[in-house]
């Protein structure tokens, strides 16, 4: 999940556990507010994280080598070496 995407499910988990007045039969959504408002948090931290961690190696391999898929010419895997 991205950002965005777990920003919407806060956000629509508060609409439905503070702003709405509905009674659905079979389903309190108070509890399934909740639900949608953990699941948006967990998923926030958790897209935080891959950004700044995760992310952050492969932006500072590019940082030095552009996008070239298989690395510097003396990269150990390259497989224009030949051998």
């Amino acid at each position: 999940m991205t950002i965005g995407t777990s920003i919407f499910l806060i956000a629509v988990g508060a609409i439905l556990r503070y702003a709405t007045n509905l009674h659905v039969k079979g389903v309190n959504l108070d509890e399934a507010g909740l639900i949608l408002m953990i699941v948006g948090v967990i998923a926030l931290v958790l897209s935080i994280l891959y950004e700044v961690i995760w992310a952050g190696e492969r932006s500072r391999y590019y940082r030095y080598w552009g996008r070239n898929r298989y690395g510097p010419p003396d990269y150990p895997d390259d497989p224009a070496r030949g051998y």
